[in-house]
C-alpha cells in the first residue's frame, strides 16, 4: 500500500525535526574532542603526536561498526512488519557506515605507516577482521540492486543485513580472544595504558562521532522521504492531468 502525500510529509517533518540543533551539537561536541586530543590529552611516549590520529580512527570504527548492526535491527523491523519504511532505515544505515569505513580503513593505514613502518599487516586480526566485515557489506548494494522488483529486493536486502549484523558482534568477539600482535587492545583495562585525560577525550569524541552519525542518517532519510514526496505528487498531477483530458475528448450529449 503506498502511503499518501500526506503521511510522507508528515514523515519528512518528523525526521527533519531538531536537525538543524543536532547537527550543530555534533560539530560542537567534534570540535571539542578534536581540541582535547591536540591541546589536553597527552602524547603517546613512543608513537608521539601521531598516536592522536586514535581520537579519530577509533570512535570512526566503532561507530561505522554500530550502523551496520542498525542496519540488521532495522532490517528485523522490516521483516516483521513489511513495512518499507523500516527497509530504507535499514539501507541508510549501511549505506552511511560504508562510507566512513572507508575513512577507518584510511586513517588506520596512515596509523600504521607511522608507528609500524607499514601501510597494513596481514598478520594482525583487528586490522583483517574489519576488512572482512567491510568487504561483507561491500556487496551489499550490488545485490541489492540488482534485483528489480521492490518486495523481493527490500526482503533479500534485510535478510542480508540481519545476517551481515549478527556476524558483527561475533566477529568483534573472536578477535578479542585472539592472541594481540601488534594492535593494541584499547578497551582492556589492565593494559590498555590510557589515562583518565585520555579516556576522557576519547569519550568525546566517541560522542561526537555518534551525534554526526546520526544526523548525517536523519538528513539522509529526510531527503529520501522529499523525494518520495515529490514522486507522489507528480504521479498525482499526472493522474488529474490525464483525467482532464479525457473529460475534454469526451463527446457532449445535446
Amino acid at each position: 500500500m503506498t502511503s499518501s502525500p500526506t503521511s510522507s510529509s508528515r514523515g519528512s517533518d518528523s525526521y527533519g525535526r531538531g536537525l538543524p540543533h543536532l547537527a550543530a551539537a555534533a560539530c560542537v561536541v567534534l570540535a571539542a574532542g578534536f581540541a582535547l586530543a591536540v591541546f589536553y590529552a597527552p602524547s603517546d611516549l613512543d608513537q608521539g603526536l601521531i598516536q592522536k590520529i586514535f581520537y579519530l580512527h577509533v570512535p570512526l570504527a566503532i561507530v561505522t561498526l554500530g550502523g551496520f548492526v542498525a542496519g540488521g535491527v532495522f532490517a528485523i523491523g522490516h521483516l516483521r512488519t513489511g513495512d518499507r519504511r523500516w527497509d530504507v532505515r535499514s539501507y541508510v544505515s549501511i549505506h552511511l557506515s560504508l562510507v566512513l569505513g572507508v575513512s577507518v580503513l584510511l586513517t588506520g593505514a596512515i596509523w600504521a605507516r607511522a608507528s609500524w613502518g607499514t601501510w597494513w599487516e596481514w598478520k594482525e586480526p583487528t586490522l583483517v577482521s574489519f576488512l572482512v566485515v567491510f568487504l561483507l557489506y561491500a556487496t551489499y548494494q550490488p545485490l541489492r540492486f540488482s534485483i528489480e522488483d521492490p518486495e523481493r529486493q527490500g526482503r533479500y536486502a534485510s535478510v542480508f543485513a540481519i545476517t551481515a549484523g549478527a556476524f558483527v558482534p561475533l566477529n568483534f568477539m573472536a578477535v578479542r580472544m585472539a592472541e594481540p600482535l601488534i594492535h593494541p587492545r584499547v578497551f582492556a583495562a589492565a593494559d590498555s595504558g590510557m589515562e583518565g585525560s585520555m579516556w576522557l577525550t576519547f569519550l568525546v569524541c566517541l560522542a561526537g562521532m555518534a551525534l554526526l552519525f546520526v544526523a548525517l542518517w536523519k538528513y539522509e532519510m529526510t531527503s529520501k522521504h522529499a523525494a518520495q514526496q515529490l514522486r507522489a505528487l507528480r504521479r498525482a498531477l499526472a493522474g488529474d492531468e490525464t483525467a482532464a483530458e479525457s473529460r475534454s475528448s469526451a463527446p457532449s450529449v445535446s
